[in-house]
């Protein structure tokens, strides 16, 4: 597996990768739970919402990164991270694998890339954030392994 610097060619494929990891969330898990009306106002365009997300998440002037995992010459997975330097900050926006890739240790490989990359800049505290059910059990895992300590939230919709 090779991680590497995003390119701009990289955008599509990374919008692809998010909306084909986090479909299942969205339309099998989150739309049943909250229904229709809840679903719509909270994230009813969620595949135009994360088309407009990926593509800004690298602006090295604005303290945000992406690095890409690739194996075989395709592209395996994708973490994306910001850095405060006046905090000594850092946050982990996005991380997608494939599906053919999970259970490779891509989503740790790129974790550890990117908490390599955030000492270098001065970061000394990471923050991730992930969801409770069940679609978000392996990130939960994974931040686990690495390290990272859990902090309990609760959100609660209600249709007005």
């Amino acid at each position: 597996m090779l991680i590497r610097a995003y390119g701009r060619p990289d955008q599509a494929r990374l919008i692809e990768l998010t909306i084909d990891t986090f479909r299942p969330f969205y339309e099998d898990s989150f739309r049943p739970l909250v229904g229709e009306a809840v679903f719509a106002n909270q994230h009813g365009d969620w595949r135009e919402d994360y088309r407009k997300q990926v593509s800004g998440l690298h602006d090295p002037e604005q303290h945000k990164y992406v690095a890409v995992a690739e194996t075989g010459g395709a592209v395996a997975g994708y973490v994306a991270w910001n850095v405060d330097p006046a905090r000594r900050n850092a946050r982990i926006e996005l991380l997608a694998v494939a599906p053919q890739h999970r259970r490779d240790h891509v989503g740790t490989a790129l974790c550890e890339h990117a908490f390599g990359e955030m000492r270098r800049l001065g970061a000394q505290v990471v923050e991730i954030g992930t969801g409770g059910d069940a679609f978000h059990a392996p990130a939960r895992a994974l931040y686990e392994k690495l390290g990272c300590v859990g902090l309990p939230v609760a959100v609660y919709y209600r249709r007005l």
